[in-house]
């Protein structure tokens, strides 16, 4: 397997044939934003649509889940508008509209588009993993569709993240640390990192993720100088990067591990924050009991504890989930969801022989799971594309979901049910249900995937369903003036959005 090219050459072209794939793949999710959270659709018929912009100028994109070819009139002549005259014409319509800079927001947008380009230039001379599960997780080029940003890495130069990038088809060891053993923070099982090396006596065994050691590296320095931290060499082992990016994985030991890392990843600084470990183990139990009660075709990857530093407990903590073998049924492949809508060499959802068929399978393994943990259990799974997968058999068929992440579950009451239920809509419907819904219906034409839904959707008994099936608008999550606005990453704001279920 090719190692990704770190070097200066690896950087972000302008020019050529890769820029303008970048510009491509960067415009789509700031249209999306723009186009859903600030600008007033036309009537517009073809596959052109035009949006009236707060200023009042007029937006033409081509039409699509992933629209393309921006377009401004001047004058009454539309003009091409490339990516970063885009962004200057975003920046300008939000001041408009809120009244606020914007602060980083601008940077960080052209910061995602060059990152595309080292991406696409890296990927092309490295090896795709052969296993499906790891090219699924190492798919997401384009990242999340309604995020303004979605690649950005903090603004530092390429050689300091691209061989840690999933997308490049990276894989790397991990740096191995020793703590002192009065220093050690840790919670549930971690009997698993012990195994990644040996440690001298009175230390404990702490693996890091190299590029958080190298943002954090300076403020260890006086914890390595007095003994409290040591340098115990590198993994014997290289780890895949997921999706995720700061969660890795290492197959022969079938186990996932996530780390902090100090870099702003789409809304948030990408630290595992105190708060939510020490809150972890109980929301990590009742998520494993309510999908634990569904049988095996639903499974729960745990996060079965953390270790960390006791004087760098943010910064160094590392937290030891599931692996996927002691879940999986007998020979099924899982997928990442976001790695079946985005797209991957080998994808069922593109070459499914029926994919009506396929579609009301995938629907029976990922919606149950999500309703029964919220109504007969409180806990509000976080199912969105990152965090589900769905296992495939030979055939290439849904049959069984596993979902993830017990830092963005939550559970009621510390949430209201009311609350709860918009995240969970959002995160099932919106930004799972409907992206996979429209990969389907791009790759085979004439499919409409809603009455489906619609079925699945109401075979549940839940109080909320019939209001579900019944309202003009769903709640969409607006990414862009989340971040215009400077608001906290965990502060979901809502726009209405027009609603697919209710349309029969």
């Amino acid at each position: 397997m090719d190692r990704v090219d770190s070097s200066p050459s690896s950087g972000a072209p302008s020019t050529g044939a890769v820029g303008g794939r970048a510009d491509d793949y960067a415009a789509a999710p700031l249209l999306n934003c723009l186009l859903r959270e600030v600008a007033e659709p036309l009537a517009s018929p073809g596959d052109l649509r035009v949006h009236r912009l707060p200023s009042g100028r007029l937006l033409r994109v081509r039409a699509g889940r992933r629209p393309a070819g921006p377009e401004v009139c001047a004058a009454g002549t539309w003009r091409r508008v490339g990516h970063s005259e885009l962004v200057k014409l975003v920046a300008e319509e939000l001041r408009r509209h809120t009244g606020l800079p914007g602060g980083d927001l601008p940077a960080e947008m052209i910061d995602s588009r060059d990152a595309v380009a080292a991406l696409l230039t890296a990927r092309a001379g490295a090896t795709a993993p052969a296993d499906p599960y790891l090219r699924s997780e190492q798919s997401l080029i384009g990242g999340h569709p309604y995020h303004p940003a979605p690649k950005a890495r903090g603004g530092g130069p390429v050689a300091s993240w691209l061989p840690y990038a999933p997308e490049a088809h990276a894989r790397f060891p991990l740096v191995l640390l020793g703590v002192r053993e009065d220093q050690v923070a840790e919670e549930g099982d971690t009997r698993a990192l012990d195994a990644l090396g040996s440690a001298p006596p009175g230390y404990r065994l702490l693996p890091a993720h190299p590029w958080q050691l190298d943002l954090v590296g300076r403020e260890l320095a006086e914890a390595f100088a007095d003994g409290r931290l040591l340098r115990l060499g590198t993994t014997a082992f290289d780890t895949w990067p997921t999706a995720a990016i700061r969660t890795v994985y290492e197959p022969r030991r079938d186990l996932f591990l996530k780390f902090s890392l100090d870099v702003r990843i789409t809304n948030d600084i990408r630290r595992l924050w105190r708060h939510d470990l020490h809150r972890l183990r109980r929301t990590d139990t009742a998520a494993r009991h309510a999908l634990a009660a569904m049988g095996p075709t639903a499974a729960w990857l745990s996060d079965r504890g953390y270790r960390t530093a006791a004087f760098a407990f943010e910064e160094l903590a590392v937290l030891v989930r599931d692996g996927l073998r002691g879940h999986l049924l007998p020979g099924a492949t899982p997928l990442l969801a976001a790695g079946l809508a985005e797209g991957f060499d080998g994808s069922p959802l593109a070459s499914a022989p029926e994919p009506a068929a396929w579609w009301e399978a995938y629907l029976r393994q990922v919606v149950p799971p999500v309703l029964t943990a919220f109504d007969d259990h409180g806990v509000v799974l976080e199912a969105h594309l990152q965090n589900t997968l769905v296992a495939v058999d030979a055939a290439g068929t849904p049959v069984q979901v596993l979902y993830r992440d017990a830092e963005g579950a939550k559970l009621l009451p510390e949430v209201t049910r009311a609350a709860g239920w918009e995240r969970l809509v959002y995160c099932l419907v919106v930004n799972h249900l409907s992206e996979i819904a429209a990969a389907l219906a791009e790759h085979h034409p004439g499919l409409d995937p809603w009455p489906a839904a619609r079925r699945e959707l109401a075979r549940h008994d839940l109080p909320e369903v019939p209001a579900l099936l019944t309202s003009p608008t769903l709640p969409g999550k607006t990414n862009l003036l989340l971040r215009w606005t400077g608001a906290d990453g965990a502060d979901a704001r809502y726009l209405p959005l027009p609603n697919p279920l209710a349309g029969g």
